[in-house]
């Protein structure tokens, strides 16, 4: 008698109907290419003033180079149009805005139930054969399904986040660059006046040393000097265009779009200095970073709970399905018999109990915990050092613009008075012009460390990273003009 033995797969129902009702409500907008930008860009707004984009097609970056080009082009821009054509044109801005795409990803996968596996099996290679089929469902997988998805929700968020202060990060260099380019500019088109006047000086000098009423000594005493300045005012024209050159790069200009100027001066201090009695409960409130690492503490959480729940079984699966057969009676015609199959495949955790994930996950736990608490003391000091700061380069600036630069003048005029009645000599005069102008380069390089601070007190209290407060010597400048540069 001939027997061919047939095993038909069937699919497992259950299992795939809970897949449909799991998913569907997570899916809503988690799908869409925007998802989760419009929590970055109201974030970023709120905190700079600006909007920001995420480009994701060539008619939008033609829409955002358009936008810049009347931004830019031939164009004096002050620190807020820096801002904005930074967040609206940066490349490693939009780069660090698919990380959001990539996460809302993982989540849209983490929300789809695992695919069914198919096993098909022969045996034999004659007529009377077998063929074997079944559906198969991890069970681990939809036992753990809401757990992982929790996760993926709190990595999504995390990469919302991690976009808000790349954004913030950005804003904040760019106003820096803003004010560093200014700054040297300032100093250059001072420098050139300095310039200006030593040469003057150097000349008289001469001319009275071939007179014979100035000596040798002091002659080149100034000669020296109108080097000295001639040297640093081209140092200075090369550190202002860098500093320029720095701002392009973080607004991401190149070609016509370069053909921008700058301001010649800073904008004058403010009439006082903010107060903040509360700055270190203001930035706890407000740290992008901390809110990032409060929730790599709930993801750890909800990863914690996924070890727990594959603590002893590690790998289980359920092949289901119902099996035909057919036979060939003697008497001719066949006979089907039908008998369901159940087959339950999972690992004996004889030796590998998960003890040791366990552990691991509990002091990963432990350890983002620990890291939260440090991030918040340090936090704390932050915000006081730059509001320390803020308020200390603030005092310094306004005593030089109040006192010292009026009192170098005064004495300037005054050398100048009595020279004139011939009071004093030359050199007194000439010392008196150089000491003025050392007293300007330093009150100058106070109110840039001003606005520095006070770019760094708002990073404190909102995250983006903060320079050192204070903000260092200021670098040199370049070339004076009523435009700008």
């Amino acid at each position: 008698m001939k027997r061919r033995l047939l095993t038909m797969a069937a699919v497992v129902t259950i299992p795939l109907i809970a897949a449909g009702c799991t998913t569907s409500g997570a899916l809503d907008g988690i799908s869409a290419p925007m998802a989760g930008f419009t929590t970055v860009a109201a974030r970023a707004e709120s905190v700079t003033g600006k909007q920001t984009v995420w480009v994701q097609s060539s008619e939008e970056a033609r829409t955002v180079s358009e936008r810049v080009k009347g931004l830019v082009q031939k164009k004096t821009i002050g620190p807020d149009t820096a801002v904005q054509v930074a967040l609206l044109n940066n490349k490693g801005l939009q780069a660090a805005y698919a990380e959001i795409g990539l996460s809302a990803a993982d989540m849209w996968q983490e929300t789809i139930l695992v695919n069914p596996t198919i096993s098909v099996g022969m045996i034999g290679v004659d007529p009377v054969r077998t063929i074997e089929g079944a559906v198969v469902s991890n069970i681990l997988a939809l036992a753990t399904h809401k757990r992982r998805v929790a996760v993926a929700d709190a990595r999504f968020r995390q990469a919302q986040l991690r976009a808000a202060e790349e954004t913030l990060r950005l804003a904040a260099d760019t106003r820096r660059a803003w004010i560093n380019a200014v700054s040297a500019w300032e100093s250059v088109s001072y420098l050139n006046k300095a310039q200006a006047a030593a040469d003057a000086a150097s000349e008289l000098a001469q001319k009275l040393g071939e007179t014979g009423a100035f000596t040798k000594t002091g002659q080149a005493r100034e000669h020296v000097f109108y080097a000295e300045i001639t040297g640093q005012a081209a140092e200075a024209q090369l550190a202002a265009r860098t500093a320029k050159e720095e701002l392009t790069r973080l607004m991401g200009l190149w070609g016509p779009d370069v053909d921008y100027s700058v301001p010649n001066t800073l904008p004058a201090l403010p009439k006082g200095a903010k107060a903040k009695r509360a700055i270190e409960a203001e930035a706890l409130r407000n740290r992008v970073d901390l809110e990032i690492a409060k929730l790599e503490l709930e993801a750890l959480a909800k990863s914690y709970g996924l070890t727990e729940a594959t603590r002893y079984v590690s790998d289980l699966e359920l092949l289901s399905g119902v099996e035909v057969e057919r036979e060939e009676a003697e008497e001719g015609g066949t006979e089907t018999s039908v008998s369901p199959t159940l087959e339950l495949e999972f690992v004996i955790p004889i030796f590998d109990t998960g003890k040791a994930r366990m552990r691991k996950a509990e002091l990963a736990y432990m350890q983002a915990a620990n890291r939260i608490a440090e991030k918040a003391v340090n936090i704390r000091s932050e915000a006081r050092s730059a509001y320390d700061a803020y308020r200390s380069t603030y005092d310094i600036a306004r005593h030089y613009r109040n006192n010292v630069v009026p009192l170098r003048t005064k004495i300037e005029a005054e050398s100048l008075l009595t020279y004139n009645g011939m009071i004093t000599n030359t050199f007194e005069l000439l010392a008196d012009t150089r000491a003025k102008i050392s007293s300007i380069m330093l009150s100058l390089n106070a109110k840039r460390n001003f606005w520095l601070a006070d770019v760094n007190l708002g990073t404190a209290i909102h995250g983006g990273g903060a320079s050192s407060p204070g903000g260092g010597d200021a670098p040199a400048a370049a070339e004076a003009g009523a435009e700008g540069h």
